[in-house]
């Protein structure tokens, strides 16, 4: 009896010692509120390891009266089958909640808001309702946004928050990762052919090149890169405006294009790129050879390269500009902005190691491969100037980019008796080529004007071609304003440029998709076209604190931004349905 006894108050005791491990509520959950703008407040509560929050118990309440609170913008929660309410969502580790508020008055304005929520321990217990008064201050609806609307909700707001306080290895190591994973992105792939052919040119006509020297020229190209990354992007930080976006311009594009065609023609062997001999030294005499692998040259053109070619804004790039724009910290963004550089260059690290195992050592084979980069760094040319020319001269450049080579292939002429495998293979590309290029030149000269189905226009009315969405156009922040004003439909505002190749990615492959194009059917659809970068350009972009395009901007139907839904960068079809299914407009 006397066991029995002390086992029960111990199984008493350890019960009570259990309940005391549990936090009270004001620990558990913790909430904090502050305003966006004039017309808008981010709720956020901060939840304890081991704790949730109900995403349907939420209520809102401002004690003030010239100001009512509108309904929240709730993101969507994790799935949970609960003990007590069934299947439910609930936030775990921390929720950010947007709430519009109703004002009739105008000014700077005190209020008090009161949140109601409800949440419960994983081990079991849960709390009843709790309420929280919080003081928040709006400022003037007419006002510019406040500062911290910078470090919202969205990719590039947490990837600024995630600089906040964090150690420079940390940042290091973080960007580099990003930095990879943008690697393979269309705005990095012309560097491929740029620096390939430096790797070509600097083998000589008749030797190859090692897998050290590679490994140096990609490395100086690179960082070439990565410091254009850094210094422009700091300056970016503090202006709000990418040079690389002033640079995209018939002059700038069409200058680096003939740069490119230069090279290419060196290819082919018509002259030897150097320096002018009164320029020459006796340290820089041997390596004043561009096509030779001057070191200084590759480094230029590393970051001529990152001007001209990638001027699309990503989310982290578009995080750290936030982040050097919010704090002024130059060193941590700059160190970020370099570092992300440096992981987009990895790949061409890997080229520059492995030149001397793919590129041939000399003889016939390395003349051909230093004409076929030639024809290459000619596409490269093409691409860059694309933006700014119209789309005939652009499908009768690649027609002919295809048509040449394949005559130097041996499309059109017969096979020796005893030809090789290797003749064959090659005849075989080249006829795949020459077709291509005759499809594209008879596709521009009937009409066509789609470089990626150049014969569409030949297939007439029974072709059933995919409606692009019907965007109107704004040209200025008055005529936004105006638009978003008239209350009912949900807004979506899509910032864009003709040089944007991720814009045109998002065109082609998201806004032409059946799902995407259904799910946008009660939208009102608007386009920011700031390929001019004029003035009305910078303001709107400022005005949402953009550096560049792509970005799209979700407004509900009472002209609130749904900030947490914001879009930077390319998406693909599955992640915008994914993106347009966590919006309640």
């Amino acid at each position: 009896m006397i066991r029995i006894v002390v086992l029960f108050m111990l199984w008493v005791a350890g019960g009570l010692a259990g309940a005391a491990e549990f936090l009270p509520p004001s620990e558990a959950f913790r909430p904090s509120a502050q305003a966006i703008d004039g017309r808008t407040i981010e709720v956020r509560f901060d939840i304890a390891k081991g704790y949730y929050l109900y995403r349907d118990k939420f209520r809102f309440a401002i004690d003030a009266e010239a100001a009512k609170a509108g309904s929240a913008v709730l993101p969507k929660g994790e799935a949970k089958e609960d003990e007590n309410f069934g299947k439910v969502e609930v936030y775990y580790q921390e929720v950010q909640i947007r709430l519009p508020v109703e004002r009739s008055s105008s000014g700077g304005q005190s209020v008090m808001l009161q949140i109601t929520s409800q949440g419960c321990a994983e081990t079991g217990i849960c709390y009843p309702p709790q309420k929280h008064l919080i003081g928040v201050d709006l400022p003037d609806p007419a006002a510019v946004p406040a500062a911290s609307a910078g470090t919202g909700a969205d990719e590039s707001g947490r990837i600024a928050r995630l600089l906040d306080g964090a150690s420079l290895w940390f940042v290091a190591v973080t960007f580099l990762g990003f930095g990879l994973l943008l690697a393979l992105t269309p705005c990095v792939f012309p560097m491929f052919p740029i620096l390939s052919g430096i790797i070509v040119g600097a083998g000589g006509n008749s030797r190859g090149v090692s897998h050290a020297r590679g490994f140096v020229l990609a490395l100086a190209y690179v960082l070439g890169m990565a410091t254009t990354y850094a210094v422009v992007g700091v300056a970016a930080g503090f202006s709000g405006m990418l040079l690389s976006t002033a640079l995209q311009n018939v002059w700038v594009l069409g200058g680096f294009s003939f740069l490119f065609v230069a090279l290419a023609l060196s290819m082919f062997g018509f002259y030897d790129l150097q320096m002018p001999a009164f320029l020459q030294s006796k340290v820089s005499e041997e390596a004043a050879h561009l096509k030779g692998g001057s070191l200084p040259g590759v480094a230029f053109m590393g970051a001529l390269s990152a001007l001209i070619v990638g001027p699309c804004v990503a989310a982290p790039l578009a995080g750290a500009l936030l982040y050097i724009g919010r704090t002024g910290d130059a060193v941590l963004g700059g160190l970020a902005l370099f570092c992300l550089a440096v992981g987009m260059g990895v790949p061409l690290l890997v080229i520059g190691l492995s030149a001397g195992t793919l590129l041939p050592k000399g003889g016939a084979w390395m003349e051909a491969v230093r004409k076929a980069f030639g024809v290459i760094l000619l596409a490269t040319a093409l691409w860059i100037v694309s933006p700014v020319v119209p789309v005939a001269v652009q499908m009768i450049g690649w027609a002919l980019l295809l048509i040449m080579p394949a005559i130097y292939m041996h499309a059109i002429d017969p096979l020796p008796p005893h030809a090789n495998d290797w003749h064959r293979f090659w005849k075989g590309v080249g006829v795949a080529m020459l077709c291509a290029g005759l499809a594209m030149l008879v596709g521009v000269l009937s009409g066509g004007r789609d470089p990626w189905q150049p014969l569409s226009v030949l297939r007439g009315v029974a072709a059933v071609e995919q409606r692009p969405l019907p965007f109107e156009r704004v040209r200025s922040i008055a005529e936004l304003d105006a638009r978003i004003a008239a209350p009912g439909k949900p807004v979506m505002l899509d910032f864009y440029a003709d040089w944007c190749v991720s814009c045109k990615e998002m065109e082609r492959f998201t806004f032409s998709d059946p799902r995407v194009q259904s799910k946008l059917s009660g939208w009102r659809l608007l386009q920011a076209d700031v390929t001019a970068n004029s003035e009305d350009d910078k303001a709107l972009l400022a005005r949402f604190q953009l550096f560049g395009p792509p970005g799209l901007i979700f407004f509900d139907g009472n002209g609130q931004e749904l900030r947490s839904a914001r879009v930077v960068g390319y998406q693909s079809p599955e992640a915008f349905l994914q993106t347009l299914s966590l919006i309640n407009p």
